[in-house]
């Protein structure tokens, strides 16, 4: 119980590195945002091992991305290389889950598998469209972080990095979850017809 409350708080500071580049660019040169922002970034990685003791397959995509593009920052000495990470993560993250949707029952549905009760779970197709839906969110958003990384400033592209993703996100799964819930209502309905005109 205590590592999940751990991963939760982990995943909200998983922004920090951002949260630097963005203070260290306004008052420095974007080699420093980024030196600054890769050093979180290793230090975050740190901390999610000693305090979790292992590390989350998105954490390391994530720092290897950082890795990368802030390389490449550096050495360009322009930050629009460190700024791209989240775009890519998105069509990362929902490229993913859109091949785990072609090649099976899904991520999310195998995950439910095999934390609960195959009797109380959502029909399988209906958490399929559930999940493409939420891999389409996260190309979607990644595509509007790259767009903001491109045209629009550092503290707007910060602000969607951090507490604006949170905020979508958030009205994204409440919509979703009313129409899962919707769904399944039909689906019973209908399953309780079809068992009704057997007899």
């Amino acid at each position: 119980m205590k590592s999940k409350k751990i991963s939760k708080n982990f995943f909200l500071i998983s922004f920090l590195p951002a949260i630097a580049y963005w203070y260290l660019e306004s008052n420095h040169a974007p080699y420093i945002a980024v030196t600054g922002g890769l050093l979180l970034a290793c230090v975050e990685l740190g901390l999610e091992k000693v305090f979790i003791g292992h590390l989350h397959t998105i954490s390391k995509f994530n720092f290897l991305l950082i890795a990368i593009l802030g390389g490449l920052s550096f050495l360009d000495n322009e930050g629009i290389w460190f700024k791209l990470q989240p775009f890519f993560t998105g069509l990362g993250i929902g490229g993913f889950l859109f091949y785990k949707v072609f090649k099976g029952k899904g991520l999310l549905y195998e995950m439910m598998e095999s934390i609960g009760n195959n009797r109380t779970l959502p029909p399988e197709d209906i958490m399929r469209v559930f999940e493409r839906h939420v891999a389409i969110f996260f190309i979607l958003y990644g595509i509007f972080m790259g767009f903001l990384a491109v045209s629009w400033s550092t503290g707007h592209w910060v602000f969607f990095k951090t507490l604006g993703f949170y905020l979508v996100a958030g009205i994204f799964l409440v919509i979703e979850i009313v129409l899962l819930r919707f769904k399944i209502r039909s689906w019973d309905e209908r399953r309780r017809q079809e068992i009704i005109s057997r007899f």
